[in-house]
């Protein structure tokens, strides 16, 4: 289960194939963010950097709809809102909610697109237990081995992961839209591109899905929050976010291309102190776990 005060929510349009993801934070939750990759959609990111003033995170928005669906921030800003929850200004308070998105005009309706009433009802329906998994959410229009070309791509989806090491839990929460393929352990493909027989098209010459991908740029993304309990300085959840990462490259072949998009949230709040490396280690394991997960339980695999 995922860390105490976080909560999850979707909101899915099954027809258009497309949806977006809610996370809702404890008070005084700390957010770091690392986008990597050339083809990022994002809103807010900035002000998780080191060098910026803003200490606190109140929800992140994982969106599918590429850059139209990061109006649906706006809705959960409005949730928040009525919730009283935001930054403290001297003339109300204002939600701060770091948004990214995936690129899934290309598997339904292109008009389809999450908005702020999706947003809001998305933040709605928020819980610690009993969200989807698969193709559910941010996850229901996304799909992965897209370098062989659309027509041999293979379903992604959304899953989350637990970890736990003594009294510090972790959890990532992945939405898995990859270029590349998706690996197993030990290498082995689990989803991807088939050939027109159903093998793995890049069985023999892992090369060849960089040589000529069929994706056009900015078409794939792999969106990742991690949640935690642990007591991070915000410098420490940049760090994990970047450690994440390394998750996602040993589930993705290849992750972090020029047509991919990858952003890494790092969500901290609680009371456990642990150390940085630990919960960096633990993050790229989730990471991994959970963008495996989401392509078994979507239909990937």
């Amino acid at each position: 289960m995922i860390p105490e005060g976080f909560a999850i929510g979707h909101w899915t349009d099954s027809d258009g194939r497309t949806g977006c993801t809610v996370i809702l934070c404890p008070e005084r939750t700390v957010g770091g963010c690392d986008v990597r990759g050339s083809s990022p959609g994002t809103r807010e990111t900035a002000l998780l950097g080191n060098a910026k003033k803003m200490e606190e995170v109140h929800a992140v928005l994982l969106t599918g709809g590429s850059a139209f669906g990061l109006a649906a921030a706006d809705g959960v800003m409005r949730f928040l809102e009525e919730q009283g929850r935001g930054y403290t200004t001297p003339w109300g308070i204002v939600p701060i909610v770091p948004a990214a998105v995936v690129f899934d005009l290309n598997t339904g309706s292109p008009g389809a697109r999450p908005g702020p009433e999706a947003g809001h009802a998305a933040a709605r329906a928020a819980a610690r237990a009993g969200y989807a998994e698969g193709l559910a959410g941010a996850g229901t229009g996304t799909t992965v081995g897209k370098w062989g070309g659309m027509a041999f791509a293979m379903p992604g989806g959304f899953a989350v992961e637990d970890l736990a090491s003594g009294e510090l839990a972790l959890s990532a929460a992945a939405v898995v839209n990859a270029m590349g393929d998706i690996t197993g352990d030990r290498g082995e493909i689990i989803a991807g591109a088939r050939d027109p027989s159903g093998a793995w098209r890049a069985r023999g010459d892992p090369l060849s899905r960089v040589r000529a991908p069929g994706a056009p740029g900015g078409t794939s993304t792999i969106l990742v929050a991690i949640m935690t309990n642990g007591r991070f300085s915000k410098v420490d959840a940049n760090r994990i976010a970047s450690r994440a990462h390394d998750g996602m490259a040993r589930a993705v072949r290849p992750a972090h291309t020029s047509y991919d998009g990858d952003t890494v949230f790092c969500l901290a709040a609680g009371p456990v102190t642990a150390g940085v490396d630990l919960a960096g280690e633990m993050a790229a394991e989730a990471a991994a776990r959970a963008i495996r997960r989401a392509v078994t339980i979507g239909g990937g695999a």
